[in-house]
Parts: C-alpha cells; structure tokens; sequence
C-alpha cells in the first residue's frame, strides 16, 4: 500500500475507534513498527492525532469534520500536504543552509547492486561478493545530492502500485530533500536497476527498467509548475518519458528558469529540446553520441562541445571522470580540474556532480564556480558506497580547499 493511502487508513481507523496503536497497525499494513511510529508523527506534526503510549488518539475532530463535509467523505483533502512537502520543523531544520531552490524531475528506481571482484565474462556466473537493494535512479540521486549540497530540493517522480513503492515514500520522507511530488503508475511497477560494482576499479555496469518512471502525463507535469515558478533551477535527466521531459524544459524556459539537462541515458530524441536548455552536462560517451566525435582527450572534446553547440546548447560541459571536466561558455573553453580521490564506487558520480552543480548556479555561483564545486563534491561522492550515498556540504567544502 502507497504511504499516502496507508496514512489515510490509519487516520480513518482513528477517527472511528478514537486511538489506534502501533502493533496493531504494523501488523496489519504489514510494515515496520518505525514505518507506523512516522505516520503517526506526521499525523501529530499535521494536528489530527495526538501521540500517546504506544499509539495515538484522535485530536481536533471538528476541524476534521468540517474539512471532510466540503469534499465528500474522504480523508485525503487531510493527507494532502504529506505527498508534497515536509512539516515546518523539518524545513527549518534543513534550511540552515539552503541558500537557492532546485526543482529536479526524474527517476526514482530500486537499485539492486551486486559487488563482484571482476564483472563476469559473457555466459559466466560469479559468486557476488556482497549485495544489497537500496533507493536509486538519476533523479532521486541527483535531488540528493543537491539537497546535501546546500539546496532546497523539491522533487517530483512517478513510482507503481507495488512494494517499492513505499520504500519510495518512506525514503523522500526520511531523506534531506525538503519536499516533493510522487505519482503512482497504474500499469507499469516501479523503476529499476541492476548494478554491478568491480572491486578491481570501482567502475560499474548497469542494467535500467524505467517502469513507471516512463508514464508521466502531461497533466501531472502541469500540475507542478506552482513549485517550478518558485524554483531557480530545473535539473532534469533522460530516464523518464521524453514527452514528460520536453514540456517540462519548455515550460521551465518560458519562465526564465535555468535549465539543466544531463543526457543520460542517451537519447537522439533530446535533440529538439536543447535549444531551451541553457547548460547539458553529458558525460565523455554522450558527448560523443551527440556530436558523433570519438572523444579521446581535451582536444577532441573540445571539438564534441562545438558541435553540440551547434544543436543549440547554449552551454555545454562534458563530464571525463579522472580528467577533470571540460566547459564550453560564450565560445571560450575552461578546463575545471578533478580533484584527487580513492575511488571506490563510481556509480553515482555523474549524480553527485550534476545535484551539486544545480546546487550551486541555484545559490548565484558563477558557472565556473558551481563547476569546480560539483566537482569537489564527486571526487567525494566515489570514495562512499551507493549511488544514492552523496558527502554533504562541509565535506565538500574541505575538500574545495585541497585544490
């Protein structure tokens, strides 16, 4: 059951018993004590229940009442505000230093990593020397990692009506993002991704099913332009549905917002949105796909820039790993340096540098500036475990100083 529906359950099951308790509800949504324990507190933090020794009570039945007679006999006019956006005292808490808002669109998927000394040869099998099964996919990872750099993050991803779909909810819920929008598929599961990690280098190999991240409506994409307005970046990737993904670009565009597109997956469809992109950010193998260069060091890639563009990017800067990146501005080119790491999972670097770098620009930081800090920030982000695992804004900044 999807946190939303659960929580109205409960909330419904109070009203009507005046108190409900945790052992009772954990047994019955087949959940966590913890799980149950957070619903309850958000339902506190909303003032509908009051908490008590091992459950709650119900609390302002008037005002519930009252609500519940203007939209029929639904509790979901309650519940509204826990989909979209966190309680006060946790955005004051997380706000100490957000400077600048960043609304990312993209894709929430379950990663399932297996960690290998070696990846396997085709028709081989390999003993996994450990394995795990975590949060995962661009969008949440690089909404992360914007959030732990310093931004105000509203994100927005579409999940299916299956048992991933909770670990999604309680996830954003628990997770420093400090708000966001999370839609239910109706015939697709939720996103995705089987990844192997090579204990030889740290690189990785990664197998995505996009799932319910590839339904997003245009409606649903409308409905969220109230949190776009207030943004001052829009971050978006390739790992949901393109018409969802173009719209979104154009309306973000036609409100003068600054707009992020990392082309990855890679996909030629992209290509007549990247006029109203004002930076891409594609790493080495989408710049080449893009500009059709084969990208070997700093000369080519500074060809590749050219030629992407030429498609219309007003900005263009490529990802090289080890190398640095390589930034194309106003026709001047800018080399921003790697910083030195013991890599040990490389899987989401790209997130951790395109969140960081959205992090930035939305605090005012010179292009140049946000680039060299997102790249402090990865350098980071390949010496922890998980791509969903991102340094945070001190860390970051320690490191910045090492240059």
């Amino acid at each position: 059951m999807f946190l939303e529906e659960r929580r109205k359950h409960i909330l419904q099951y109070i009203n009507e018993h005046e108190k409900g308790f945790v052992n009772y509800f954990s047994a019955y949504f087949n959940v966590t004590k913890e799980t149950i324990r957070s619903d309850l507190n958000i339902l506190a933090e909303m003032g509908l229940v009051q908490r008590c020794h091992g459950g709650a009570i119900i609390l302002r039945r008037s005002l519930q009442a009252e609500l519940i007679s203007e939209t029929g006999d639904s509790f979901e006019v309650l519940l509204q505000p826990i989909i979209h956006r966190k309680s006060q005292r946790d955005d004051q808490q997380k706000g100490k230093c957000m400077q600048g808002k960043v609304c990312v669109f993209g894709s929430f998927n379950v990663d399932i990593v297996a960690k290998v000394e070696r990846f396997p040869r085709g028709g081989e099998s390999l003993l996994a020397l450990s394995s795990s099964l975590g949060p995962g996919g661009k969008g949440a990872n690089q909404a992360t990692a914007a959030s732990k750099a310093g931004a105000q993050v509203h994100f927005v991803a579409k999940v299916g009506k299956d048992q991933f779909s909770n670990l999604a909810a309680d996830h954003l819920t628990r997770s420093d993002i400090l708000s966001y929008t999370l839609y239910q598929s109706e015939s697709e599961p939720t996103g995705n991704a089987i990844i192997y990690v090579s204990q030889e280098n740290g690189e990785n190999m990664i197998a995505i099913y996009s799932g319910a991240n590839t339904t997003v409506t245009i409606n649903e994409i409308q409905a969220i332009i109230p949190e776009l307005s207030s943004s001052d970046v829009l971050l978006v990737q390739l790992e949901n549905n393109f018409d969802a993904t173009s719209s979104l670009i154009k309306i973000a565009h036609d409100l003068g917002k600054t707009v992020i597109l990392n082309p990855a997956p890679y996909s030629d469809e992209i290509i007549p949105s990247i006029p109203y992109v004002d930076l891409i950010t594609p790493n080495e193998t989408e710049a080449s796909l893009l500009s059709g260069i084969d990208i070997k060091d700093l000369d080519s890639a500074k060809e590749a820039a050219q030629r992407i563009a030429e498609l219309g990017a007003k900005k263009v800067l490529i990802t090289m790993g080890s190398r640095g990146a390589l930034l194309l501005d106003n026709r001047q080119f800018s080399h921003i340096h790697a910083f030195p790491a013991v890599s040990i999972d490389t899987t989401g670097a790209g997130d951790a540098f395109n969140g960081a770098l959205a992090a930035s620009l939305a605090a005012g930081n010179s292009l140049i500036q946000a680039a060299t800090w997102a790249s402090a920030f990865a350098s980071l982000a390949v010496e922890l475990e998980g791509a969903s695992n991102m340094p945070d804004f001190e860390q970051a900044n320690t490191r910045l100083r090492t240059l």
